[in-house]
């Protein structure tokens, strides 16, 4: 089965995958993906029968959808991630902690239940799309995914979804509606032992609050949050939904932020050495560079950190911080920078920086190549 995707983000930060709800294709989630980056590796892949993935012929099952994940994620190589689904995909996500848990760090199952609906209710909307189309429930789906004050204001993005809806195929729509009518994981959501998180809006008429909280009451110490939107509160608050999945998955505090993304930079070992090495006079110091460097700057959306490593190498070779520099040129390797582009950034401050201060960093960036085994 050919599914479609796009990975984006440095290689050593964790993956977070999202799972699109039905009618909806990857790039619903694409207005999180900012705030996400500094963060994670972020996954995005169209459901079978959405998007540009292969719509094969239904009708398909939630085990067939969820097996789907665990193929896309053998052939990338990936052996764990964080996975967020809404509503199908906060199905496929119960799939995923049921029967594949070790696949998973953390669980976001999104505005959706462990039974939805009946097959009687998901047969009439199959048989409705087949002999009418997908015109014939747009409006309805655009009313049941958006509060009444999202669609006045948000005319366009409401446009851009409506078109994203109306690009389905009805033949894989309606192969997911029969997965969907099939799903009933009443009896075995209570098997989940991941860490959960359950988010709904208090106005989704689909998969409401209760069920939300009957969810939650059925997996152990799973936590909830409710968004004041309707069935796809990611696109109605892109920003606070990202801000969620930040806080369940990475913390709260600006200080539990920064030493994050300070390991996916700079590594876990150099960060637990230089933690092994506090001690009262420097402790202050180790926590202000957590804090305000790695908490407040570098996970600042406007800038991919692989630019911001380019744009710190550029800032410490005129200053000659021989130490500081070699640091960054390895870490640089984590948020993808390529020794080519190490060697451009030396060419360029050899311009404008002096020939003596390009000199010394070519040595050191060699330096850092040759013990840490680099080919050029």
């Amino acid at each position: 089965m050919k599914t479609n995707y796009k990975i984006q983000g440095t290689p050593n930060s964790p993956v977070l995958m999202f799972s699109n709800s039905l009618g909806a294709t990857m790039e619903m989630w694409d207005e999180l993906v900012p705030y996400l980056l500094p963060y994670f590796r972020v996954l995005q892949y169209d459901t079978r029968g959405h998007g540009q993935s292969e719509s094969t012929k239904g009708p398909y099952s939630i085990e067939q959808l969820g097996n789907d994940v665990i193929d896309l994620l053998n052939e990338l190589n990936i052996d764990k991630v964080h996975f967020c689904g809404l509503s199908m995909g906060g199905l496929i996500g119960q799939w995923l902690g049921i029967n594949h848990p070790e696949r998973l760090n953390k669980l976001i199952i999104s505005n959706t239940d462990s039974r939805i609906g009946t097959v009687e209710s998901w047969n009439e909307r199959i048989k409705t799309i087949t002999e009418n189309g997908m015109t014939s429930i747009v409006e309805g789906t655009m009313e049941k995914w958006f509060t009444d004050g999202f669609r006045k204001n948000k005319t366009s993005r409401v446009a851009e979804m409506t078109t994203m809806f109306l690009a389905n195929k009805p033949a894989g729509y309606a192969a997911c509606c029969a997965a969907i009518g099939a799903a009933d994981f009443r009896e075995v959501v209570k098997t989940i032992s991941l860490e959960t998180l359950i988010i709904t809006g208090d106005e989704d008429v689909v998969t409401n609050v209760a069920a939300a909280q009957k969810i939650q009451k059925e997996i152990p110490g799973a936590k909830m949050k409710v968004f004041h939107a309707r069935h796809l509160p990611s696109t109605e608050l892109p920003f606070d939904y990202a801000e969620t999945l930040i806080n369940f998955i990475v913390g709260e505090f600006t200080f539990d932020r920064g030493m994050h993304v300070r390991r996916t930079v700079l590594g876990s070992e150099h960060v637990d050495r230089a933690n092994g090495n506090k001690n009262k006079f420097n402790t202050d110091f180790q926590e202000f560079i957590s804090h305000y460097a790695w908490g407040e700057i570098w996970t600042r959306p406007g800038l991919p950190k692989h630019h911001r490593s380019l744009i710190t190498l550029s800032m410490l070779i005129p200053l000659n911080r021989k130490a500081e520099f070699k640091m960054h040129v390895k870490a640089a390797f984590n948020n993808g920078v390529s020794a080519a582009e190490i060697k451009e950034v030396i060419l360029q401050s050899g311009i404008y920086c002096g020939l003596p201060a390009a000199n010394d960093a070519m040595h050191s960036a060699e330096e850092v190549f040759q013990e840490n085994n680099i080919k050029l």
